[in-house]
């Protein structure tokens, strides 16, 4: 019997895996997968839950890979929803619930794709299913320990298809061949605090901070490039905490976020950032300490087979040619991209992260077909 996407969406979407616990969601997959003739192995790191499930030989020569996660965001005000978060229930053609959209409803269907496919057709070659529980998170055990434990044991996919939501408003208006790299930088001016009345007596780090966040939001990064938008440097805020209205506060804190395109990487960015702190720093006789997160570099993945594999199995069945999109924040593509061509297709994702997250169930169903022949295409 056919597994029913919408059945395993709603079994997943029960399960509470707010990041990062578990919640019971790779438990039921691995029972579902396991009973469907995959090998399954846990491959949990640093407390969090991954699951690895492999049909067919190790080292084939041809491997699909599909990645995706069962980890929600938290719930946002629980009284605001209509429908329980956990509830997994059907009104009127959507299937509510945290998780709905992103992205249980993309693991349900390619697990059920793929399960299917193997057993009514089974291939020369095998699929893998990487599934994580640390994607809305940290996401430094999620993904990459599956990577991690990939390469040490001497498992490889030829390709990858993540499955996160990538259609803004139509059901396949839009895949993803790259995504922009985003970093945070965490900045820290130290002066001398002292009596407003006199300021001679002090160092005030304000101007300072001002004049860094002036100069860095200031410069335009780039034009866009062939497959990017322009990128962009926005200051998320300044910090002080200065309640008094007579004192110059001897420290004030800010944080900027750069989502930049391939003609940049970080290591670029935060030497840039650095010399402006520093010229700061001199002109003001100020400290300037920074600190810099990296959450992903840019990446594109150059259009050709495994873009046209996709785009024509979506065309095929939902009538609409996807765009070559990288719009949008992160997602585990930027892990997997180091390991095999990637990209990404799933459903719309207009209330991704939302309260009342829901999914059209019809939507699902066609996200498995779609599964369903890129397999049948790229195996046959």
């Amino acid at each position: 019997m056919p597994v029913d996407p919408v059945a395993l969406t709603a079994d997943l979407v029960r399960c509470p895996s707010i990041t990062p616990a578990e919640g019971g969601a790779l438990v039921h997959l691995e029972k579902v997968l396991t009973e469907g003739g995959f090998h399954c192995t846990r491959v949990d790191r640093g407390g969090v839950a991954n699951l690895f499930a492999r049909w067919g030989r190790q080292g084939a020569n041809r491997t699909f890979g599909f990645n995706g996660h069962t980890d929600v965001v938290p719930l946002g005000d629980e009284a605001a929803w209509t429908m329980p978060p956990f509830g997994g229930q059907i009104k009127d053609g959507y299937l509510f619930g945290r998780g709905a959209t992103d992205m249980k409803s993309g693991v349900a269907a390619f697990a059920a794709a793929a399960i299917d496919f193997v057993a009514e057709t089974p291939p020369d070659g095998a699929i893998i299913l990487a599934i994580t529980g640390d994607e809305e998170g940290d996401a430094t055990d999620g993904t990459t320990a599956l990577l991690d434990w990939m390469a040490a044991n001497g498992e490889r996919m030829s390709i990858c298809l993540v499955g996160e939501p990538t259609c803004p408003d139509v059901m396949g208006e839009a895949m993803k061949i790259g995504r922009r790299g985003s970093m945070a930088a965490f900045f820290t001016v130290t002066g001398v605090q002292g009596h407003a009345a006199y300021p001679h007596r002090a160092r005030n780090p304000m101007p300072a901070m001002a004049r860094l966040m002036d100069a860095l939001s200031s410069r335009a990064l780039d034009e866009g490039t062939d497959h990017f938008d322009p990128s962009s440097l926005q200051v998320l805020t300044i910090d002080t905490g200065n309640p008094a209205t007579n004192v110059i506060p001897a420290q004030t804190h800010a944080t900027v976020n750069i989502r930049f395109n391939d003609a940049h990487d970080s290591a670029a960015l935060t030497a840039w950032m650095q010399g402006e702190a520093d010229k700061v720093a001199a002109d003001f006789g100020v400290q300037v300490a920074m600190r810099v997160k990296v959450s992903g570099e840019s990446f594109v993945t150059p259009p050709g087979a495994l873009s046209d594999l996709v785009g024509k199995a979506v065309e095929a069945e939902t009538g609409v040619k996807p765009a070559l999109s990288t719009s949008g924040g992160t997602s585990d593509a930027r892990f997997v991209k180091d390991h095999c061509p990637v990209v990404e297709f799933g459903l719309t994702g207009k209330t991704m992260h939302q309260v009342d997250e829901r999914v059209k169930v019809d939507e699902i169903r066609q996200l498995k077909a779609i599964y369903a022949r890129i397999l049948r295409d790229y195996f046959g």
